[in-house]
């Protein structure tokens, strides 16, 4: 049962001196800094802390929520620290979804090189491992939580514990005699391979058996014919099944034989239903897929509101790590509220609270260094500037030098546009979005005036000078004056207003207005309050304003706590930049990444064709002809290895049930669930068919939930994974399901059958 980690941990030397252990110190704020003893386990998977060596050990965090390992001169902590321990000493374990960073300082250079290599190894093996050697991994690690003793063999009693650690509710009489049938050696005990004979038998998967055995002529293997037959009709495959039945087996049939002769045995069926090829989300959607040339008002766009904040709204920290994680979840649109700080340096933070304050230069910077790590397409900064002028110039400074040539100060030809231009055109470029003086005509006939003064100055010497007459100096005199008294009137810098090119803010009155004076390039604000009382008067008007001028949609300045609106309402109108508060996760937060999983998750999405027509007659609130409803059938079959709700009740396992939610136009909003199955999370059996009506599925999103049911008080939740309606593929898949915060909870799963029916389809076929 040896995994590739355990096969470096006794040949890599970073490795070892980490199993070793280290005292390290670590830093949570300038004033919190204590020594701690940190350890890497013999299961190579997990990290130990004790306040001294020899102390009494607590796990501190598993290799598999690592993301990254970041340098000390990239920790906004340590190098506010710089003066107390040299930065190389100090390194940042980043995690996956909204875990704080973990910030250490080593006592030397050389110990911090040692675990930032051994830690990076082991994120990259972590991060290649394929399904299988995902499963041995977790089995491995499964042997090491069951060996209490750790003599590298199992007792029947260390095996029952673990059953419940498995979520695993069994006759005790049936579980040992499994345990008899795996113990090989007749030990009494299960070492390590007898213990995945043991695993084997406990997860058979009755249900996909019975599947092969319906699917196959013999019941021992699927012929070519029989396999092309299942993606064809089962799968909708349709015309590509003949093809991708070749490429599937030679993908996941685990024998050579098997492989020459074109057949797949029940082992290489499971694995192909267990792998991305057998994912409920289509693989065709994970790339960029989409038409990316139209005008940028023709996408949704992945935003983020008051983005420096990682708690809530009035006393929350402020960090240059909310940009850094809202960047590295592909976020396209970024929030930056800018006022006046001490020594002459900008500061971000929420105005009139009690928020912590950074400065907006480190802010430019990390925007500089994180901004197309995720995604190439280009990246909005949302300025809220209450800076004085003098500020405002500091502002530009650090704007134009930090991010010199991504910036964009000008229209990407130097002509006056016609249309907002397309993501494509604009890749790795940063746009401001803000307030502006004047238009963007004027801009760009500023810009030929000044050209033709240069061309003028350059041919002076040839051209005699012409003294202007007496009633010309009393003009030029006074539009000196009105030029100067209206600078010191003007709360905006003209330097800072000419870096917004295709985003300038302007105030929404309605939507006539909008019509009648707005440009293109001109964006307005929305607060849900705001947007939620247009859709309901005026949803087509909403309609047709978003085909062709942006709109940004906020949150409720009450959401003090930092929670989320549902984005779905502001969609389903075409509102592109729909701001949410990304340190927050739950349901609207799945809701946001299930859409934006699509698309090689880049940040733009782009809308159905009937939110990109100005003459569009749609309207969310009443949809019309030529929608016809789908039917979309859920078959819930079983789970598998479903996590415990709470880790700390040893005894306890959850009692699932799976709830399906489908979140689009008011009336398709929908949800069902099965029944519960009482005490099992490892295999439970539901077999339920659930059955929605859906008129708009192009809007429609889907949120699969596994939840603990209690009678007593609400369900707990187990798992999730959401995904938009246009992405899902049909037929057998599994749902491989995700934590509350957006996390890998591998390999728990469940296993769907899923159908969609046109109205003018017959109805009458069966599962």
């Amino acid at each position: 049962m040896a995994s590739l980690i355990q096969d470096r941990l006794t040949t890599d030397q970073d490795l070892l001196l980490m199993q070793e252990g280290m005292l390290m110190r670590k830093v949570r704020s300038k004033n919190w800094k204590k020594l701690r003893y940190f350890r890497l386990q013999n299961d190579g998977m997990t990290v130990w802390h004790a306040r001294q060596a020899g102390g009494s050990e607590k796990p501190t965090f598993s290799i598999s929520d690592v993301e990254t390992v970041r340098k000390g001169h990239d920790s906004e902590l340590l190098r506010s620290l710089a003066e107390e321990f040299p930065l190389e000493q100090g390194f940042t374990i980043v995690f996956h979804g909204r875990r704080p960073n973990l910030d250490l300082v080593a006592n030397s250079i050389e110990e911090a090189q040692n675990w930032m290599r051994g830690l990076q190894l082991l994120v990259d093996l972590v991060t290649s491992m394929d399904h299988k050697e995902r499963l041995d991994q977790w089995l491995s690690d499964l042997f090491q939580r069951g060996d209490k003793n750790q003599d590298g063999r199992m007792t029947f009693e260390e095996v029952r514990r673990l059953l419940h650690l498995m979520n695993v509710e069994m006759d005790q009489e049936y579980a040992f005699g499994l345990f008899q049938a795996a113990d090989m050696s007749r030990s009494g005990t299960l070492e390590g391979e007898e213990f995945v004979h043991f695993y084997q038998a406990l997860t058979k998967r009755t249900e996909v058996h019975e599947m092969f055995e319906n699917f196959s002529d013999d019941g021992q293997k699927l012929t070519l014919l029989e396999f092309v037959d299942f993606l064809r009709e089962e799968q909708k495959e349709k015309e590509r099944a003949s093809d991708l039945a070749l490429e599937l087996i030679d993908r996941y049939e685990p024998s050579d034989s098997g492989k020459l002769r074109h057949v797949l045995s029940l082992d290489g069926f499971l694995s192909y239903l267990c792998s991305k090829d057998g994912d409920i989300f289509n693989p065709a959607c994970l790339p960029i897929y989409q038409d990316m040339t139209q005008p940028l008002s023709h996408y949704f766009i992945n935003s983020s509101h008051n983005t420096y904040l990682v708690g809530d709204q009035l006393c929350g920290q402020s960090s240059v790590e909310g940009y850094i994680r809202a960047l590295k979840r592909g976020c396209r649109c970024v929030e930056v509220d800018v006022w006046d700080g001490p020594n002459g340096e900008p500061m971000v933070y929420h105005g009139h609270t009690l928020t912590s304050r950074i400065l907006f230069k480190d802010v430019v910077a990390a925007v500089k260094q994180y901004a197309f790590q995720a995604s190439e397409y280009p990246l909005i900064l949302s300025l809220e500037n209450h800076c004085t002028w003098e500020q405002q110039q500091t502002m530009v400074r650090h704007l134009t030098e930090i991010l010199g040539e991504q910036l964009l100060n000008t229209t990407l030809d130097g002509l006056l546009p016609i249309q907002l231009p397309s993501p494509e055109e604009l890749k790795g470029k940063i746009l401001v979005k803000g307030k502006k003086l004047g238009t963007l005509e004027d801009d760009l006939e500023d810009e030929e005036e000044e050209s033709e003064s240069q061309l003028e100055r350059q041919l002076g010497s040839e051209l005699p000078l012409e003294s202007p007459s007496e009633p010309e100096t009393q003009e030029l005199s006074r539009l000196s004056k009105d030029k100067k008294s209206k600078k010191s009137r003007s709360i905006l810098c003209p330097a800072l207003s000419a870096l917004v090119v295709y985003l300038k803010s302007v105030s929404f009155h309605s939507f006539t207005h909008s019509k009648e004076n707005y440009h293109f390039y001109e964006i307005s604000s929305f607060s849900e309050t705001k947007a939620k009382s247009l859709i309901k008067e005026a949803g087509n008007e909403f309609v047709q304003h978003n085909a062709w001028q942006l709109s940004r949609v906020y949150p409720s300045g009450l959401r003090t706590d930092s929670s989320n609106y549902n984005p779905q309402e502001f969609w389903n109108v075409g509102c592109q930049m729909v701001a949410m508060n990304m340190q927050t996760a739950g349901l609207e937060m799945d809701i946001c990444d299930g859409l934006f999983r699509q698309n090689g998750g880049c940040g733009y999405v782009l809308k159905p064709d009937f939110l990109r027509d100005t003459q569009s007659s749609f309207n969310p609130e009443r949809p019309l002809s030529p929608f016809k409803a789908q039917t979309l059938l859920v078959q819930v079959i079983s789970g598998q290895q479903l996590p415990k709700v709470n880790n700390t009740k040893e005894k306890s396992i959850v009692d699932p049930l799976v709830r399906v939610e489908i979140y689009g136009i008011r009336t398709d909003t929908t949800c069902q669930e099965t029944n519960y199955v009482e005490n099992n999370g490892f295999n439970p059996y539901w077999g339920q068919t659930l059955c929605f009506q859906v008129l708009v599925p192009e809007l429609a999103v889907l949120r699969f939930v596994v939840k603990d049911y209690d009678w007593k008080s609400r369900n707990d939740f187990i798992g999730q994974y959401t995904l938009p309606w246009t992405c899902m593929k049909q037929g057998y898949r599994h749902i491989h399901l995700l934590s509350k915060d957006g996390t890998s909870l591998h390999p728990a799963s469940i296993f769907v059958y899923i159908c969609i029916r046109k109205e003018e389809e017959e109805s009458e076929s069966e599962f």
